[in-house]
């Protein structure tokens, strides 16, 4: 069975700033690091591969930068690192960058499964898997919490849903994504981390995968229209009185009084 799982390299959010004079997102100086929920993806690659054997692969979109989110996946175990960079993807968005991955995985061939996490903690937007799902034309199944089964052509997954969840079936090949209550990623070991410093990386541009830069970078559909840092909390309101029920007869009038009962 072969695996792509297809990540992002995200910044430090403790250090991303909001400049709302200038309408942009600053982002800090560094390498950054795998989007912490493409780590559960990650992990859930090689644990199907453990239990079915095969090929697992990780997969992004980015500059030289991203190198360092690749190898640390290599370094966790997965076998190929492929980074699709070109100066035409710079300022796509979540739909371009769909675009650009499907292109990836078309080149890499055939694959059963392409795992991603439920969304990158920079952007929050959740979409970029459906758009690979939808471009492929392929089978997708977001927020999945657990894989019952796999193999044989198809799996089947428990998907979340906000009353708790549903036993889905699938054929082969699909696009999942998957939240964090679907395992506990495991630790890099030090035989691991020299291993990946030694692993080839293969580096895709725009032409190699027949991307002309139409619908991807500068042309992409989106526009930022305006940044601004969510507005503070308003202070919070102490209820007091003499005796609980008096408190709780004040609080009750205040939800109702605020049409919240």
């Amino acid at each position: 069975m072969n695996i792509v799982v297809l990540i992002k390299q995200v910044p430090e959010i403790a250090l991303i700033k909001v400049n709302e004079s200038a309408n942009k997102v600053e982002f800090p100086q560094g390498p950054g690091v795998v989007n912490p929920h493409d780590e559960y993806a990650v992990e859930e690659a090689l644990r199907i591969k453990e239990k079915v054997d095969g090929k697992t692969a990780v997969m992004t979109v980015g500059t030289d930068r991203a190198e360092s989110a690749l190898r640390a996946c290599l370094a966790l175990g997965i076998d190929e690192a492929y980074l699709i960079s070109d100066d035409l993807f710079t300022g796509s968005d979540s739909q371009a960058i769909g675009k650009i991955l499907s292109a990836g995985l078309k080149k890499f061939g055939d694959f059963d499964l392409a795992l991603a996490g439920k969304q990158a903690v920079d952007s929050d937007a959740s979409q970029v898997p459906a758009a690979v799902a939808g471009t492929l034309g392929l089978p997708q199944i977001m927020f999945v919490r657990k894989f019952e089964d796999i193999g044989g052509g198809k799996a089947t997954v428990q998907r979340m849903t906000e009353d708790g969840y549903d036993v889905v079936e699938t054929s082969l090949p699909a696009v999942v994504s998957v939240v964090k209550e679907i395992n506990e990623p495991r630790l890099p070991s030090l035989k691991g981390k020299m291993a990946a410093k030694k692993k080839e990386i293969t580096r895709w541009s725009a032409a190699d995968l027949g991307l002309d830069g139409s619908a991807v970078g500068e042309k992409s559909g989106s526009r930022t229209v305006k940044v601004a840092p969510p507005p503070p909390r308003p202070k919070g309101e102490f209820i007091e009185g003499e005796t609980p029920e008096e408190i709780a007869d004040k609080l009750f009038d205040k939800l109702r009084e605020n049409q919240v009962l």
